[in-house]
Order: structure tokens, then C-alpha cells, then sequence
């Protein structure tokens, strides 16, 4: 009687190392074949005019403050003096510059118009690739926005 069970674990103990080669060999023929996911942060590229009309929506990227953002991406130069133009008619915008290493440069609610549009204006002092991020001030409100950057040059 201790025979047969030997024998019957034996084969159980086959089977499923047997079913386990096949299985991984299946799983990794079919990974190979697989679509490669987007990367899950991928900024917009600002267009070469430097202005853009666009609209933010729930699916862009959650704040964690209720609201959702959209980012775009601006190469400066160093010494570049910047002035950074946020208008939406439909949700009180935030525009903020964030430097390559991830620092914030600046940020601005509401501009010297007396309206909620977003005017930034700063002073660049390391070349690279900046973030503009468009979002609505207490995470409340989203729509359609136009982003403008402007290179002050002197007179």
C-alpha cells in the first residue's frame, strides 16, 4: 500500500514540472510578441510657433489635489528670458515652469490683469529641456487653454 503512493506522488510530481516548462515556454513566446506599453509620463512637445490651444481634461495627469494637469515640453537655452502666457475662458488657470533636474523655476496664478489668466515671466540660467504645466488653480475646473512662450530679446 506505500508502494502506490509513492508511485502516484512520483507522477504527480512530473506532471506539474512538465505542464510549468510549457507553461513558461508558451508565456515568454507570447511576451516576445507583445505591444510595447507607451511610457506612463510622456509630455507634449510644444509646437515650433511656441503657442498652443489645447484642452485639459480628466485624463490627463491627477495633481492629487482633485484637478488634473497637462505638461509640455520647451527646450531653452541659457540666459533665455522667457515670458510664459496661460488664457483659458473656462477654469482659472496655474502655469509653472519646472527646470530639467525637477525644481520648480516659478509659477504664477493669476497675472497683473486682474483676470485668473497666468502671465510667468523668469530668467533661464541652464540650458535644457523645462516643463510648462498647465492646471486649474484649486484643482477645480478644466477646458480649453492656449499656452503661449515668448523669448524677450533686447532692444
Amino acid at each position: 500500500m506505500g508502494k502506490p503512493v509513492m508511485t502516484n506522488l512520483r507522477l504527480a510530481a512530473v506532471i506539474p514540472a512538465a505542464t510549468l516548462t510549457l507553461g513558461i515556454g508558451t508565456l515568454s513566446a507570447s511576451a516576445q510578441n507583445a505591444p510595447q506599453n507607451p511610457p506612463l509620463y510622456n509630455p507634449i512637445r510644444m509646437p515650433a510657433s511656441n503657442q498652443v490651444t489645447d484642452t485639459l481634461t480628466n485624463k490627463d495627469i491627477p495633481t492629487g489635489f482633485g484637478g488634473f494637469a497637462r505638461d509640455y515640453v520647451v527646450t531653452f537655452q541659457a540666459s533665455d528670458q522667457v515670458v510664459i502666457d496661460l488664457v483659458s475662458e473656462e477654469f482659472d488657470t496655474i502655469v509653472t515652469l519646472i527646470a530639467p533636474d525637477g525644481s520648480t523655476v516659478g509659477e504664477n496664478d493669476d497675472g497683473p490683469d486682474g483676470t485668473t489668466n497666468s502671465l510667468l515671466f523668469a530668467r533661464i540660467t541652464q540650458a535644457g529641456n523645462y516643463i510648462l504645466r498647465v492646471r486649474p488653480y484649486g484643482g477645480q475646473g478644466s477646458g480649453r487653454f492656449t499656452l503661449k512662450v515668448t523669448r524677450l530679446r533686447p532692444v
